[in-house]
């Protein structure tokens, strides 16, 4: 089935959130801090409101006072002086043309006082454990006593650095009032009805005088999972000038201000006998957040589920920085997590001259090996076996080229949600739901689950989603968008059906996902990578990746395939180029796509997906697993594995570049 807007999106017909046409619309354009620590002194306003177009400026010293967010401080926007990192909004412009705000927020004068050097040194568990605890921990056993008595013992950290979300359209509102007490936002973001529930919040309005749309989404990775500031910023200004106002992140401002993935340090543990059964797993990480707003990615979370050891400690801690604030990035915790016990699991394999594959299919796991609770479905096995088979795992290959492999794990959850679905007459049907298509294929997957549960071609469903005034919804991310809007769109259908003097029927999912059964529920899968590493350059080329994944049933091949190629390119860009540092000052140096390098066609030079065909019934009524992450997860573990098999050097820091690759290369001078 071709994707329900894909003509529309190819000729332009598609409006996203700065797109559509208000009259008399204002731009406003945005100011950032340049130091780390310290508060605003003076904000020198009347230099540039003088300026020919310039409708106001807006800071800590003349906004509107905000109901204040606990939670997240990052949506405090210029209610105190206080600058927590490089790179915080601390005021904006707002002028006739984006030209004039753009050049009005340049000159914009902003004095500080009592700067102090920020702390920005994240420190790894074997050097500290004093940093805040974050998550549940897991104590099973005696690891300490186990690890030290273990036959074959393997003790690394890995690291990995700050991840950016990079979607195609930045992050952009188009904010209008009607009258001081309704507002309307079009605004690029992963929930309407979260977005909704917190300008409300926010701006003391009732939630029905609050409407968000976000019609098309170019991409957001959880970026754009809960609302970011650039939307609290865009409502205020439309608030202050009278006008409707268009407000877009730069791309160079959304590495500080939109969120990104936190740099893990972390030391994992494993101890085995001589026949690579393990006896103990402990994984700890330490990870970094702002001190405006707490966010732990917790890179433990995979070892909860993935193999059965008898003793194990899993825990995280939490180092408080003078740095922007982390957040949401495809697979958070799993992908960190992952690559770190994926990487380890092919360290205890070579120790033990044991083939990879075999030593995680010894220690596979009948329940859950955290919770004792059974898995809903679990085909590891099978996809490393599917996987190997197609990869040609195991074959002879030449001087400096290596093979590598290594799972992958997401949970499959759901959330509460609600649907609506509607008789139109002459058999045709409307479902209405506040979901949102962040360019996953969310209309055309549920369009296709609402004309099964109806019994029509998908012809006859116009699905409606994007629009905070239809049922409430949950967000896209953690990869549960289709399983938990597919739950209330089949039960709203099948409401509707056995109703057959209804023009309409609404679904609530919120009791049924609270009472269901005590599974452990998760998707899995394998992945291999074939490396060539250049011993002169130390350039790392990837000619092959393979996927082959368990995800329960697959709504529509075509999308799902997309989203695990897309996965997949998101851990080749892991492993291999994605990074930003920070100067002594606490600011990013590198926020832009040249020097902050996401993978592009030519670095993707062969990559493939498969899925086994899965049966889960305990899982939801469409008993579909998510598929937007589980791509992600684990491929840079198995390109890290592979540059070992090719080098016989083993590299635990992400990622992987030439300057990093060099010099460890065997007759490479360490200065080159």
């Amino acid at each position: 089935m071709s994707r329900i807007e894909g003509r529309d999106k190819v000729t332009g017909a598609a409006r996203y959130a700065y797109e559509f046409p208000v009259e008399n619309v204002a731009y406003a354009s945005a100011v950032t801090s340049t130091i780390a620590c310290g508060e605003i002194e003076a904000v020198h306003a009347a230099e540039v409101l003088a300026m020919p177009g310039v409708l106001g400026v807006l800071s800590c010293e003349n906004a509107p006072r905000l109901t204040r967010d606990d939670q997240d401080g990052e949506l405090n926007v210029f209610q105190s002086r206080r600058v927590s990192y490089r790179g915080q909004l601390v005021a904006a412009v707002i002028a006739e043309t984006s030209e004039t705000a753009r050049e009005a927020a340049r000159v914009l004068r902003v004095d500080y006082r009592d700067e102090r050097a920020p702390s920005l040194r994240l420190r790894s568990p074997a050097e500290t454990q004093d940093e805040e605890p974050h998550g549940d921990t897991v104590e099973m056993g005696d690891p300490d006593a186990a690890f030290a008595s273990a036959a074959v013992q393997l003790d690394a950290t890995y690291r990995t650095p700050p991840e950016h979300n990079n979607p195609m359209e930045p992050h952009a509102t188009l904010a209008c009032w009607d009258g001081d007490r309704k507002l309307t936002v079009y605004d690029s973001n992963q929930g309407p009805s979260r977005v909704q529930s917190t300008l409300a919040r926010l701006f003391e309005l009732d939630k029905s005088d609050v409407r968000v749309i976000a019609q098309h989404v170019g991409g957001g990775f959880g970026s754009k999972g809960t609302p970011r500031p650039h939307v609290v910023l865009a409502a205020m200004a439309a608030r202050a000038v009278g006008r409707p106002v268009r407000f877009a992140v730069t791309r160079q401002q959304m590495f500080a201000i939109t969120g990104y993935r936190s740099p893990t340090a972390q030391r994992v543990r494993l101890g085995a006998d001589r026949n690579g059964h393990l006896t103990v797993l402990v994984h700890e990480s330490n990870e970094q957040t702002s001190t405006v707003r707490d966010f732990a990615e917790e890179a433990i979370k995979p070892s909860r589920v993935m193999y059965r050891a008898p003793n194990r400690r899993l825990a995280g801690r939490l180092a408080r920085l003078d740095v922007p604030s982390t957040s949401w990035m495809r697979a958070p915790g799993e992908a960190s997590g992952m690559y770190a016990l994926e990487c380890a699991m092919d360290e205890l394999a070579r120790t033990l001259d044991l083939d990879p594959i075999e030593l995680r299919i010894r220690n596979e796991p009948e329940n859950d090996p955290t919770s004792g609770h059974p898995f809903s479905s679990r085909n590891l096995i099978g996809c490393l076996r599917e996987g190997a088979s197609r990869f040609g795992w195991g074959s002879p290959t030449p001087s400096y080229t290596g093979l590598g492999v290594a799972a992958s794990t997401y949970p499959a959850n759901r959330a509460p949600s609600q649907a609506m679905a509607r008789r139109d007459g002459n058999g045709h049907y409307t479902v209405r739901i506040a979901a949102v298509d962040i360019g996953t294929g969310a209309r055309t997957a549920l369009t296709r689950v609402a004309a099964e549960a109806l019994g029509v071609e998908p012809s006859a469903v116009t699905l409606e989603l994007g629009d905070s005034a239809f049922p409430k919804a949950p967000l896209a991310g953690g990869s549960t968008g289709t399983a938990s809007w597919g739950t209330a769109v089949v039960r709203a259908c099948e409401k509707l059906l056995a109703e057959p003097d209804a023009r309409e029927a609404l679904a609530d999912t919120a009791d049924e996902i609270k009472n269901e059964p005590d599974y452990s529920r998760h998707a899995f899968g394998a992945h291999f990578a074939e490396v060539t590493v250049d011993p002169v350059t130390g350039e790392i080329r990837v000619p092959r990746l393979l996927g082959v994944y368990a995800v329960g049933r697959v709504i529509d091949p075509v999308l799902a395939r997309s989203q695990f190629i897309g996965g997949m390119t998101m851990g080749l860009g892991m492993a291999l180029t994605e990074h930003t540092v920070f100067d002594r000052d606490g600011g990013f140096v590198n926020t832009d796509l040249a020097q902050y390098h996401v993978p592009a066609c030519a670095d993707v030079l062969s990559i493939d997906a498969f899925w086994l065909d899965e049966d889960d019934a305990d899982l939801n009524p469409i008993a579909a697993k998510g598929i937007g992450e589980i791509g992600i997860v684990g491929t840079a573990a198995a390109i890290a594995n592979a540059v070992h098999d090719a080098t016989g050097v083993r590299f635990r820091d992400l990622p992987l570049t030439p300057q990093t690759v060099l010099p460890r290369l065997t007759g490479t001078p360490a200065s080159t």
